[in-house]
């Protein structure tokens, strides 16, 4: 691999570009953005220069696509006129069925992909070549046997040389357990940072708050047009599991006090003790 082209020079995409570059990639790396954007890239060193989507379609052994999701949905067209031949691209949408299916038309070329990373700042200025360490890096190929393609090794050695762990799903798995392990948590804060917010005197209740609440209403601190995509194109698995904590929710409302309510704290103990191994009282 030599070339790279990063379409979508923001957090995510610039974060790829400083993560190769530490992992000890040596090629170029052009970036296809707008004008601000690909100055913010270069500044902070994680696109050599910039180009046309064209141009760097022609030169890149590898297309990385982080745009949002209706910006990969534009591109993927425009990519199967242009695409230098052997050249793999991936993406870091967040939701892959419909941007798989969109991607058909390039065949074993495009490799879906998610990195489970990202920050509440935005833009080059954010990024950081440590962004993907030690978290998930889900690949969504279009059959087993693409993962022993050539260009899909290159690629997932300099993902796990960044320091990410390699998590293989197909595009309905990934959608359906994403959409309970990272869009319901957002909808979960923004509802309650929401309800807060209409209450008769939110003001009061900030003043009070600890850090309990501000933990919880971290993730409500997102924009809408990051997340209107998503819920876009993954609405019915966040249906469902939104459907879910409602059901909990009426349990443990008709049950504040007695089994249902203790029964609770248990399975959402166990279940936080897994996100923290190693863990103990």
């Amino acid at each position: 691999m030599q070339t790279v082209a990063i379409v979508g020079t923001g957090l995510i995409g610039s974060s790829f570009g400083l993560a190769l570059r530490r992992a000890g990639f040596a090629g170029r790396i052009l970036g296809v953005s707008s004008e601000r954007s690909i100055g913010a890239a270069v500044e902070c060193k994680a696109i050599d220069e910039g180009a046309t989507l064209e141009s760097a379609a022609a030169q890149a052994d590898l297309i990385y696509l982080s745009q949002t999701i209706s910006g990969i949905l534009d591109t993927l067209p425009r990519l199967a006129a242009c695409l230098k031949p052997g050249a793999l691209v991936t993406d870091a949408g967040s939701t892959k069925r419909t941007i798989v299916q969109a991607a058909a038309p390039l065949g074993d070329a495009f490799l879906g992909g998610h990195p489970m990373a990202g920050k509440a700042s935005r833009g080059a200025s954010g990024a950081e070549a440590s962004l993907f360490e030690g978290r998930p890096y889900i690949l969504t190929p279009s059959s087993p046997e693409q993962m022993s393609d050539p260009r899909v090794r290159s690629l997932c050695g300099w993902i796990e040389r960044a320091g990410a762990r390699i998590v293989v799903l197909t595009a309905a798995e990934h959608d359906r357990l994403v959409a309970s392990a990272s869009h319901l948590p957002q909808l979960l804060s923004t509802a309650l940072a929401s309800t807060l917010e209409h209450s008769a005197d939110p003001a009061s209740i900030a003043s009070v708050s600890g850090p309990g609440l501000r933990d919880m209403t971290r993730l409500a601190l997102s924009s809408h047009d990051i997340w209107k995509d998503i819920l876009a194109t993954n609405g019915d698995e966040i249906a469902a599991a939104l459907g879910r904590i409602e059901d909990r929710l009426a349990v443990l409302r008709q049950g504040l006090v007695g089994d249902a309510a203790e029964s609770a704290f248990t399975s959402g103990r166990d279940f936080s003790l897994r996100l923290r191994p190693g863990h103990q009282d």
